[in-house]
């Protein structure tokens, strides 16, 4: 999905620079670019890119990442594809339904 944004300034990622080793797992996995390693370190670069998907937080060693996974984009476009791909079983009432 090149060029995808997302709601501005809601994304729920944090990162702890403090607990970061710069082992640069967050850029390979985020499906959007949202890292960059700088100086040993990463480092947010598109904050409003993040799908909240988790890639990141589950991929991270020291765990210096944290985003409520499900909670945003990914969790609402994959809802999305099910609901117009109508598969059995699928109700499509949002998280809940």
């Amino acid at each position: 999905m090149k060029g995808f944004r997302y709601l501005e300034g809601v994304a729920t990622l944090e990162l702890d620079t403090a607990r970061c080793i710069g082992c640069g797992r967050c850029v390979e996995v985020c499906p959007h670019q949202v890292f960059r390693v700088e100086g040993k370190k990463a480092v947010v670069v598109d904050r409003d890119a993040c799908m909240e998907c988790g890639a990141c937080a589950l991929n991270c060693p020291p765990a210096a990442l944290k985003v409520d996974a499900g909670v945003g984009c990914a969790s609402g476009m994959i809802h999305e594809w099910l609901r117009e791909k109508k598969l059995p079983g699928f109700s499509g009432g949002g998280c809940c339904g």
